[in-house]
């Protein structure tokens, strides 16, 4: 079946976060993560079958929930899960919160990752924790963690030790998708200095570059599972944050349960369409993802030609995922993520991720409207 991702979308007056932030056809909004792409037509009947029943009281999760996420994450990464590990959540976001606040005390830190999404910051702050920030190198044009981690620890100064690290990969917004040895190399560290992981692995439906695979970092070995949570969803990758579920999966019930605090209480649990749309991407959505990652390749690739050409901008690797972390620091401009903004493109605050001197794009847009904000990226670095 042929999917049309070209094919136009309006989203203005559609309450959309993105689209009605900025006055209409004055500027191109690719900011917030999410596509412009319609969900996949498993999606969209599944959900409409549900709506023809036409009764839409309390829901629980689907009997078998667990055991078609499970089955999935086998199938896609070869992560071997046993359905009760698995805690549904609302959302991802929550669930991060959710860590910070159960699994640190207030005499406790946090090590996040620099750059990363304002979650991670603000799930410290909210909690009042303290966080250490924990710079990402740019190697071989990739976003990845320094060798020597207990060092770059160290030179974070801060009132209280750490207890858990935050972690994401696929990175946002570096778009790393880290290797088994990496992968292994931040789990020791954690491993020795006795932290738990929290894993926010969202993107992981989303990686771009063919000979690359992802990795749960949890499925590495079962000392490393004991001590991590892993949080997932497929709400990034088949479109549907606006109506979104997430897990969180623990082999350690003492994780699971902290997990829990709070749902069904103070955290709400997942809608009834929700619930439709995961099962209909689980069970359906294989061919559309498939064809969404070739559609992608193509964005990803014309951007990166395109940045290649401007000589005050550059990028890393693209890996994964829609979110391109450009770095304008040679624009010297005190505000690049404003001057884009008056020429008629919004991105994400780079400031927002941690330097004010990157913008991020978010390229999972029809060809068209891209090839628009590369020529204004183009236009406004050389004016």
């Amino acid at each position: 079946m042929a999917f049309d991702f070209d094919k136009p979308q309006n989203r203005y007056q559609t309450d959309s976060v993105r689209w009605d932030k900025y006055e209409e056809d004055k500027v191109l909004p690719l900011w917030v993560a999410d596509m412009d792409f319609a969900s996949p037509p498993c999606i969209l009947e599944a959900l409409q079958e549900r709506v023809q029943h036409g009764i839409f009281g309390y829901t629980h999760s689907p009997n078998q929930l667990n055991e078609i996420i499970a089955n999935y994450l086998f199938q896609q990464y070869q992560w071997r899960v046993d359905p009760d590990w698995i805690v549904i959540l609302p959302s991802v976001v929550s669930g991060l919160y959710t860590a910070v606040q159960q699994l640190t005390s207030a005499n406790e830190s946090v090590v996040i990752p620099q750059p990363i999404y304002h979650h991670f910051k603000l799930a410290c702050t909210e909690a009042g924790r303290e966080y250490r920030e924990l710079p990402l190198e740019l190697l071989e044009n990739r976003w990845v963690y320094p060798n020597n981690l207990v060092q770059a620890i160290k030179t974070q100064a801060g009132k209280y030790p750490p207890k858990l690290a935050l972690f994401c990969n696929p990175q946002n917004p570096g778009s790393t998708v880290f290797t088994e040895a990496e992968l292994k190399h931040f789990a020791q560290y954690c491993l020795d200095n006795n932290l738990w992981i929290c894993s926010d692995e969202i993107h992981a439906g989303l990686i771009l570059d063919e000979d690359q695979r992802h990795i749960p970092i949890a499925s590495l070995s079962s000392e490393v599972s004991q001590r991590t949570v892993t949080l997932m969803s497929l709400n990034k990758t088949f479109n549907y944050p606006g109506i979104g579920l997430a897990w969180a999966v623990s082999e350690n019930p003492f994780l699971r349960k902290a997990m829990q605090v709070g749902l069904h209480q103070t955290i709400p649990e997942p809608g009834i369409f929700a619930y439709t749309a995961t099962v209909a991407a689980i069970e359906h959505g294989e061919p559309w993802r498939q064809a969404l990652l070739d559609y992608l390749r193509i964005n990803r690739n014309c951007l990166l030609a395109a940045i290649e050409s401007i000589p005050s901008l550059s990028i890393s690797k693209l890996e994964a995922s829609y979110l391109a972390w450009i770095d304008c620091t040679h624009l010297k401009s005190p505000n690049p993520h404003q001057l884009f903004l008056d020429a008629g493109l919004a991105c994400s605050l780079g400031s927002q991720f941690g330097n004010d001197q990157f913008i991020r794009l978010n390229f999972g847009t029809q060809r068209t409207r891209l090839v628009q904000a590369l020529e204004i990226l183009q236009k406004a670095s050389t004016t």
